[in-house]
């Protein structure tokens, strides 16, 4: 059940009755497979073939047997509380009910915890790449569907929120705050990236799909939906580096530099006629009569506001011929810095795990596979899987949006015809209260005429 090793994979050859096979036979074992077993199984299947084709370490898309391959943590459990129940199923739109069936979260307000182990490896010399599928059934408010890879852990029942990773990577959101989370692990410290990754998991019941991959040259690169959402490196996005170079302590803004880009005009004068009274004497005010002057101290008629104040006159900015810049320290090389060429180099991998919190749950996880890019065609396969699905989703929600909008508009029309029949019995009503009305009238003024 664990994928990766030559020597698993040729001893599943050999299970196969193939035993050391030729690449021709290779090749040929891997087409038979591929016509043997059109079901579910089948990728995890494809993952079991020989190095020489490509280097699958993982690869799962929980079909026959999940149960024994991942293992569910209980680091959370407590008398109070006990953590989320794991599930299969393939949500409201999907293509084929066992192809299209992943990982559920059952439960509303839980943690959740499993992992699975594999052979571990390191990716010294190869580009490592890490995909898979989540799909959000409904908006989870707040809640995560990102995935951690990391280190042989010894006991996977208590894998959880301290247990250490190298790679966290997925959807995560609160409420407004969104985003997608990519998180290496350098030297036992985990860096965030400097700036944040757009959210993609928009829209429920429709399935996304996430590739990381990691290169030789520590650079990263992130695609969602095969759409390219990020590219940069790991020193200059994550920080895993201290700077090249950094300000001199020592330098000192010299007395004479100019750092003001602007200046008063100093040609500029005030108007003669420019008024910057604010209040002023009231003109009709009078002395009371019953002021007195040795009493009182001398009358001052009250200030009001002047109508001809123009405001505290400021001279007109102009562009300062003297300034220089805005100072900075000159750059001195940094003794701390240590280049490193192997920054995207882990030493271990042996598990891959969920370990989230969802308010809402309802998450569908999918199509693992976690390769090197001589496998690309494995991952590529797992990415054709996507979007067979896809299209499927997108199909089956513009039906639904359009049967919705169908019944809208006939729950609309029954309402307006009920409106349009109330209206007509109101006027046939009051068509029927005149003609009484009218008949009663006439019958009065006949008997007045009699009499």
């Amino acid at each position: 059940s664990h994928l990766g090793s030559s020597n698993a994979s040729k001893g599943s050859l050999r299970h196969f009755g193939v035993g050391k096979a030729s690449s021709v036979e290779q090749q040929s074992f891997g087409l038979t497979l591929c016509k043997l077993f059109m079901t579910k199984p089948t990728l995890f299947l494809m993952s079991l073939l020989p190095s020489g084709l490509g280097r699958v370490y993982f690869s799962e898309t929980f079909g026959e047997g999940w149960e024994n391959r991942w293992v569910v943590s209980r680091w959370k459990d407590s008398e109070k509380e006990k953590m989320g129940k794991w599930g299969t199923a393939t949500g409201k739109w999907f293509r084929d009910a066992e192809q299209d069936r992943g990982l559920q979260t059952a439960q509303i307000m839980k943690f959740y915890a499993i992992a699975a182990p594999f052979d571990s490896f390191s990716n010294e010399g190869k580009d490592l790449i890490v995909q898979y599928q989540v799909k959000y059934e409904k908006n989870l408010v707040c809640g995560g569907g990102y995935l951690k890879i990391g280190p042989k852990l010894p006991n996977l029942t208590v894998f959880g929120e301290t247990s250490p990773y190298n790679i966290m990577f997925g959807p995560d959101q609160c409420n407004s705050e969104k985003r997608t989370q990519l998180i290496f692990n350098h030297k036992g410290k985990n860096h965030v990236k400097k700036s944040e990754l757009p959210f993609k998991q928009e829209g429920d019941g429709m399935s996304h799909i996430y590739r990381l991959t990691l290169v030789q040259n520590s650079t990263v690169r992130v695609e969602v939906d095969e759409e390219l959402l990020f590219q940069g490196t790991l020193a200059d996005d994550w920080g895993l580096l201290p700077p090249h170079d950094l300000p001199d302590p020592n330098d000192s803004k010299p007395e004479s530099w100019i750092d003001d880009a602007m200046m008063d005009d100093p040609t500029a004068v005030k108007p003669a006629n420019w008024v910057d009274e604010k209040r002023i004497p009231d003109s009709e005010g009078s002395k009371p009569p019953e002021w007195d002057d040795d009493e009182d101290g001398e009358w001052e008629a009250p200030k009001i506001d002047n109508p001809a104040y123009k405001g505290d006159w400021v001279a007109q900015r102009i562009k300062n011929p003297a300034y220089r810049g805005v100072w900075e320290a000159r750059r001195i090389p940094n003794p701390d810095f240590v280049d490193s060429p192997e920054l995207y180099k882990y030493n271990d991998f042996g598990y891959v795990g969920f370990d989230i919190w969802q308010v809402k749950g309802g998450s569908i996880f999918d199509n693992i596979i976690i390769a090197d890019s001589s496998s690309l065609h494995d991952v590529d396969a797992f990415a054709a899987k996507w979007r067979a699905l896809q299209e499927v989703e997108q199909s089956q929600k513009k039906k639904e949006e359009e049967a919705l909008a169908a019944a809208f508009e006939r729950g609309r029309a029954a309402r307006a015809a009920r409106a349009a029949k109330d209206v007509a019995a109101k006027d046939a009503a009051a068509k029927v209260e005149g003609s009484d009305t009218g008949s009663s009238g006439i019958a009065k003024s006949e008997s007045a005429s009699s009499a």
